[in-house]
């Protein structure tokens, strides 16, 4: 079930913290700032509307029937997501997801409209890539999914530290993935 934002509340965050920052938020360029914000919230933030088992129902669309049980690949999906330490933008983000069919599979583009929903949240990029690998199990019927996430963090690059080539690796390994370690350094190889 889809939950609404309260923008009202929102509008009132945003003034507020501008007026913490030490501006006026009745400024010329900043009067409708705290509404565009609240607008801005609704694409950036929408996985947060839905639950897990939410998004996989969205997107089961499989082709039933299907006699495969090879190595399914989609790679280099790009996504965005805010880290919800710091709600800082995590960037540069490409999604990598493998799986076996177990008597169906998955449109592929839904397999990048699921790893963009679940980006669409405050999150962890260990927390994207397990979501995403259990969004995939509900929706193919099969215990065996790989996910891998790259990707660069502001939190990381803009501010602390400031290491502006740092890139995170992470990966969520289900079934088959994880038990046969010929069958992940398959996928590896097919990621270089």
């Amino acid at each position: 079930m889809k939950k609404e934002f309260d923008h009202e509340k929102i509008k009132s965050a945003v003034r507020a913290l501008i007026e913490a920052l030490g501006d006026d938020p009745k400024r010329e360029g900043l009067r409708d700032t705290p509404d565009r914000v609240a607008r801005m919230y609704d694409e950036v933030f929408e996985g947060m509307r839905y639950t897990n088992d939410e998004i996989a129902e969205m997107f089961n669309k499989c082709f039933e029937d299907v006699q495969s049980n090879d190595l399914v690949i989609v790679k280099d999906i790009d996504v965005f997501s805010y880290c919800e330490h710091h709600m800082a933008l995590m960037y540069n983000m490409k999604c990598h997801v493998g799986y076996i069919p177990n008597g169906k599979v998955i449109g592929l583009s839904k397999i990048a409209r699921i790893c963009d929903m679940v980006a669409k949240r405050l999150q962890l990029q260990e927390r994207i890539c397990a979501d995403i690998a259990d969004i995939m199990q509900k929706v193919c019927g099969t215990e065996d999914v790989i996910v891998i996430v790259e990707g660069e963090h502001s939190c990381m690059t803009a501010r602390g530290i400031k290491s502006r080539s740092a890139k995170t690796r992470t990966s969520a390994i289900r079934g088959l993935f994880d038990t046969d370690h010929e069958l992940r350094n398959e996928v590896y190889q097919l990621l270089k």
